[in-house]
């Protein structure tokens, strides 16, 4: 089964004198950290911007695994009415 993990990057933190050209665009290389357990923000994965070895690495952002929420349907008054009956 796969996961959805929705990620927020800063690209203000990016280095551009990283980014490459390729035969469909300019790419940029990305480490994704997937943590174990959820970090103190309830984060589930961490995002660097691959740099040469040696080099300071850049922290980008962070992302959690999609959790679809409940729907609450609104009861309605003749239900709420009815529930203090004795039977």
């Amino acid at each position: 089964m796969s996961r959805l993990l929705q990620c927020k990057i800063d690209v203000l933190k990016i280095d551009k004198n990283l980014l490459f050209k390729g035969e469909k665009g300019t790419y940029l290389n990305l480490n994704v950290w997937i943590n174990d357990t959820p970090d103190k923000y309830n984060n589930d994965c961490s995002i660097e911007q691959q740099t040469p070895k040696g080099d300071e690495k850049i922290y980008i952002g962070n992302g959690k695994f999609y959790k679809p929420q409940p729907v609450q349907t609104e009861r309605s008054t003749e239900e709420n009415e009815m529930s203090d009956l004795p039977f």
